[in-house]
């Protein structure tokens, strides 16, 4: 499988800050999904192809590690890394703060039919295409 990495650009919004006046941990979640979604849209092949394609890709695995806390007005980038398409999608992430990592974590996701909910262990063969064409 060809590896992709790609590399999306967050500014913290004051209103993601917890009452010590930093970035409130779950809202990083948020900015994993902001990118996984920027991902799919480099790749061509977003979660609306995939729902009219017969196919959700929910998240089965989340697991994050805090190095450092974001603030009011930093600009992050949020790096995503494809590890694995079948039988789950397993995308890797770090988030950056002027080049230091503040955040690593890898989530897993498992394609599901949108007729009947029943798990399928085959990436779409769209979404294989779109990352073999891919291009940075």
């Amino acid at each position: 499988m060809k590896q992709i990495i790609t590399k999306t650009k967050i500014k913290v919004p004051f209103y993601d800050l917890d009452p010590m006046n930093i970035v409130w941990h779950g809202n990083y979640i948020k900015y994993l999904e902001e990118a996984r979604c920027d991902f799919f849209s480099k790749l061509k092949y977003t979660y609306d192809d995939m729902y009219n394609d017969g196919i959700m890709y929910p998240i089965a695995k989340m697991d994050l590690k805090y190095i450092k806390s974001a603030k009011f007005g930093e600009e992050l980038t949020v790096e995503c890394i494809l590890k694995e398409l079948e039988p789950a999608i397993i995308i890797k992430y770090n988030i950056y703060s002027n080049d230091e990592k503040i955040l690593s974590a890898n989530t897993m996701q498992m394609s599901v039919s949108v007729k009947d909910g029943s798990t399928l262990y085959n990436a779409p063969k769209k979404l294989i295409k779109a990352i073999e064409d891919y291009n940075e």
